[in-house]
């Protein structure tokens, strides 16, 4: 379960007992559809990218979406959807934080 603290909410591309989550593109096309919710709601063309609340990403060789809890606070169903996506899927679900990039400084 995912507390109500967390910030940001990491849903790995593999099952709790360790097998990939396919297919290949799953992170992808759920930031997809997610792509209408971010701060000032949908725009003409947001279609186009992934909102800051919902980012897919690979964490070592795993992909994976980051949800970060603006999301929540925004739209609770579309929390619940991502949230449920992970659980009906039994994804790993990890709390944390993504930090800057040391280069970026």
């Amino acid at each position: 379960m995912v507390s109500s603290t967390a910030k940001e909410v990491f849903i790995l591309g593999q099952t709790r007992d360790g097998k990939t989550f396919r297919p290949s593109d799953w992170a992808e096309r759920l930031a997809g559809v997610m792509s209408s919710f971010r701060p000032g709601g949908a725009q003409p063309g947001s279609h186009l990218s992934y909102s800051p609340w919902c980012i897919p990403t690979l964490i070592g060789n795993v992909k994976a979406v980051v949800v970060n809890r603006e999301l929540r606070d925004h739209d609770v169903m579309a929390w619940d959807f991502v949230i449920n996506f992970a659980r009906d899927n039994d994804l790993q679900v990890t709390e944390a934080c993504l930090m800057p990039d040391a280069a970026r400084k």
